[in-house]
């Protein structure tokens, strides 16, 4: 009778000892997906320009990275509108805006860059009829990273290696800089602003898409 009387107990036991081990498991994949990773995770470093648009003795790659980070840290609401000042005025923008945004204060003042390219070229850009409005739309901007950046670069998200932070990466209607952050893969975290009510503007978005239209270093 002992014996009987004992089974149940080594089965609590088990069971015990087994919800344990799932609570650990699942403790551990939750801290490896909170795991930030960066380039030195995957054994390559930082790409770092030669150029130095503004002078200010950061390189332009670099600078490009931190100025769309600072631009994102204000949480900018989401809101599509024409400005007489060209770049929107208060804690406000598009997806375009942080691109924008980034490039000004890395040197690249994109309205008047874009639009000496329209005068040049008018035949290349499908929208373009204003200054102030021209650089803050996606296909016009795609036109212009097509023909100016200094590298027309992969779209396949797997080469890792051949992502950087602040790079500059296109999707149908939708811009961002790349991130210097990484996923558990080595696929680089985008910086955007892609939606209203939008929480988080530094996001793991690239794996779930497949709709990469350009992906362009300034430098």
């Amino acid at each position: 009778m002992r014996r009987k009387r004992e089974f149940p107990l080594v089965m609590a036991g088990l069971t015990a000892v087994a919800l344990v081990f799932l609570l650990v498991c699942l403790l551990i994949g939750k801290l490896l997906d909170g795991r930030r990773y960066y380039d030195q995770d995957f054994g390559f470093e930082p790409y770092i320009s030669s150029t130095d648009a503004n002078g200010d003795g950061i390189d332009d790659q670099t600078e490009i990275l931190e100025q769309a980070k600072k631009y994102v840290a204000s949480k900018p609401s989401y809101r599509s509108e024409y400005y007489e000042t060209g770049y929107p005025v208060g804690d406000c923008g598009v997806c375009t805006d942080v691109v924008g945004y980034a490039m000004l204060h890395s040197g690249y003042d994109l309205m008047k860059l874009v639009h000496e390219d329209v005068l040049a070229v008018p035949e290349a850009y499908p929208k373009a009829a204003d200054e102030r409005i021209d650089f803050r739309r996606v296909v016009n901007l795609e036109v212009w990273f097509k023909r100016h950046a200094a590298y027309d670069l992969t779209t396949d998200i797997y080469q890792i290696d051949q992502w950087e932070g602040g790079d500059i990466v296109l999707f149908p209607g939708h811009i961002g800089v790349v991130s210097d952050r990484r996923n558990r893969k080595g696929i680089p975290y985008i910086i955007h602003h892609g939606r209203p009510g939008q929480q988080e503007y530094e996001e793991d978005i690239l794996e779930g898409r497949d709709d990469v239209t350009g992906h362009y270093r300034m430098s």
